[in-house]
């Protein structure tokens, strides 16, 4: 009864303020604590959820930089926070408010068309999709990944074309955490070069894999990242009167709440009340699972950091096939690189930038021993972080491309097709074989 009162509430004050919110005079900056009071101070503000300071980059530990976005009537507390410390703060961004006005402005295309000159919302990514099964029928099917919390169709696509495919699949996921808009576009981009692109060697990329894309992962999220709060991370989902949503990429089954996760509900990193709490993560879960064994790999859309990230969240060891994840991850940020000289680094998430645990791509390396898996963190370092203006959707796409190109050749140099890493029993393959006839359309 408490929660149904809860929930009631927590709508009720939604609907009464359903205008955009506002972020004017609310500076970006950027930080390295240096003691350990100033870090648990920190923790202790970040997993408060206190609308105040919005944490862009997690608590590290020690001598780790933070970027931390501070409301207008905090910023003398916030200084002198770091005052206490000795610890010097530099000014990213003196108005955030500015770069959402002009993050996203309008271009000159013509109605009704998609590109990627600009931002998309939900209703015309789902759009876009939904016509490539119509201008591509004999290789574009429309996949549905389940239902959000609040109604709406997780939509991918499956792009093949050949049968024999099936048991080389490659899976990608995007806009998991709904105010990184880049990666929506970046995934579609994807989907437009495997079907549009002439060059050899994407034709090649394209026609030798069964492609599974998923451009918005938390649909709920980034449609009210659209609608009402641009800087908004988490599912929709509430939880107490003030605390919705949980974080989505914290919420799945392996090593869940072992750490860069919160069980405070307004914090940003939430993990939820369990593993797999949120109706998206549940069904994508399940869709994930129909695939199963013939994933070959796994591939997840984040920014901002200009990172390229492999398995795993919850330790430093270099576990499972860690030494040629990073021969081909090191060759593939030298072939990002070439094109505008965009510089990424390579590592293990808890090495590389922190403890993350419960994230989606570390379960499906641990579930089906997926040989290739890897997150992005995609431009910049912080001059834009979540809001990247639209003018350089293009050039990361260009770039990001470049670099999966790379990936997948490197991987077939290593494993000539037949040779493949991906471990299935008779068993598995049967089950595989089954599951994946007439795999979910929508129409």
């Amino acid at each position: 009864m408490k929660l149904l009162v809860a929930v009631f509430i927590a709508v009720a004050l939604e609907g009464s303020i359903a205008e955009k919110m506002r972020f004017d005079n609310h500076t970006l900056y950027r930080f390295t604590p240096n003691n350990k009071d100033l870090i648990d101070t920190l923790s202790n503000l970040e997993a408060s959820g206190d609308p105040g300071y919005n944490f862009f980059s997690p608590i590290r530990g020690q001598n780790v930089p933070v970027d931390l976005l501070v409301a207008p009537d905090r910023v003398q507390e916030f200084k002198t926070l770091l005052e206490q410390s000795n610890v010097q703060s530099e000014l990213l961004v003196p108005d955030i408010q500015k770069l959402i006005d002009n993050e996203n402005v309008k271009s000159d295309r013509l109605s009704g068309s998609f590109d990627w000159r600009q931002y998309h919302t939900l209703d015309e990514i789902n759009d876009w999709l939904r016509g490539l099964s119509d201008t591509y029928p004999e290789h574009v099917t429309i996949v549905d990944g389940g239902v959000s919390y609040e109604g709406r169709d997780i939509i991918g696509v499956k792009i093949s074309y050949s049968p024999n495919n099936h048991r080389h699949t490659v899976f990608i996921e995007a806009n998991i955490h709904a105010r990184e808009w880049i990666t929506s576009a970046v995934a579609t981009f994807v989907i437009n070069q495997l079907l549009g692109n002439d060059d050899p060697e994407i034709r090649h990329l394209a026609e030798s894999y069964d492609w599974y894309i998923f451009p918005v992962f938390n649909p709920d999220g980034f449609a009210y990242s659209h609608t009402t709060n641009r800087l908004w991370r988490k599912t929709r989902q509430p939880y107490s009167v003030l605390c919705v949503g949980a974080d989505p990429n914290r919420n799945w089954p392996y090593q869940w709440m072992q750490g860069g996760a919160s069980n405070n509900p307004c914090s940003e990193t939430y993990a939820g009340p369990s593993p797999l709490s949120e109706p998206s993560t549940l069904s994508l879960s399940s869709f994930i699972n129909s695939l199963g064994f013939q994933i070959e790999a796994y591939i997840s859309f984040h920014s901002y950091s200009q990172m390229l990230l492999l398995p795993y969240g919850h330790t430093t060891d270099h576990l499972d096939n860690y030494e040629e994840l990073m021969i081909i991850g090191e060759q593939a940020i030298v072939d990002l690189e070439k094109r505008y000289g965009t510089q990424y680094v390579v590592g293990n998430i808890a090495e590389t930038i922190y403890v993350a645990t419960g994230g989606s791509m570390d379960w499906v390396k641990h579930e089906y021993e997926v040989p290739l898996t890897y997150t992005y963190e995609l431009r910049d370092t912080g001059e834009y972080g979540f809001l990247l203006p639209a003018e350089q959707i293009l050039p990361t796409a260009l770039e990001t491309m470049d670099s999966l190109v790379s990936i997948f050749k490197s991987y077939e140099i290593l494993h000539p097709r037949g040779q493949n890493l991906v471990l299935e029993s008779k068993e598995q393959v049967q089950k595989d074989d089954e599951c994946c006839v007439g795999i979910g359309g929508l129409e």
